[in-house]
């Protein structure tokens, strides 16, 4: 029964991570977008963005990950055999990659803090991809174990996140394109009317 206990906090612990996870290079993206408007509403934007940034990293996604991992650790010494299981294996090592990832969402949030612009909003938004990909692996490694799925439905499914991802970037391309004719059609109204 605690194995069950630590598995279902184990759960709701990696869907609040995973939200952080996703928020954050959001809150990246208009952070870095914000450099874009005039220079009183730029640092006003800026300044809200940084308490919202620190925030999510401390309220909710640190927490989210240390209960996570001590809920993971619950049902080893429950368990401890399934450290003999290659998914399991696996699955450790990419969580260990999204703690890098978490930890480096910090390193940005000092950079942006000292009024640097690491990336550009477009490449924050790519990075907001990486979880999703791990996200998806992770899931499919806890249900399907040792069996991940070869065949055609598993491809699908693979195909199917893998677009989710690239629409997500090329609708973000059409804002942005709808975006710049907009302020050059203004310019040329702007212009027009002066002369």
């Amino acid at each position: 029964m605690a194995y069950l206990w630590f598995k279902s906090f184990h759960i709701v612990a990696f869907v609040s991570w995973f939200a952080g996870l996703f928020y954050m290079p959001r809150l990246f993206v208009y952070h870095a977008e914000a450099n874009e408007q005039p220079e009183a509403v730029g640092k006003v934007l800026k300044q809200q963005y940084e308490i919202m940034e620190k925030r999510l990293y401390s309220i909710i996604m640190t927490p989210a990950m240390v209960v996570t991992v001590l809920m993971a650790i619950g049902m080893l010494s429950i368990a401890p055999d399934l450290l003999k299981e290659t998914w399991l294996q696996v699955k450790i090592g990419l969580v260990a990659i999204l703690m890098i990832y978490h930890f480096y969402c910090k390193r940005i949030m000092k950079r942006f803090a000292a009024g640097e612009t690491p990336f550009t909003g477009q490449q924050f938004r790519w990075l907001n991809e990486f979880p999703t990909f791990l996200l998806v692996v992770v899931v499919m490694l806890a249900i399907f174990k040792n069996n991940i799925p070869r065949d055609a439905t598993g491809y699908v499914v693979v195909a199917m996140a893998v677009a989710f991802a690239a629409s997500i970037q090329l609708y973000a391309r059409k804002r942005r394109l709808a975006r710049e004719q907009a302020e050059k059609d203004a310019l040329a109204t702007a212009a027009t009317s002066e002369a």
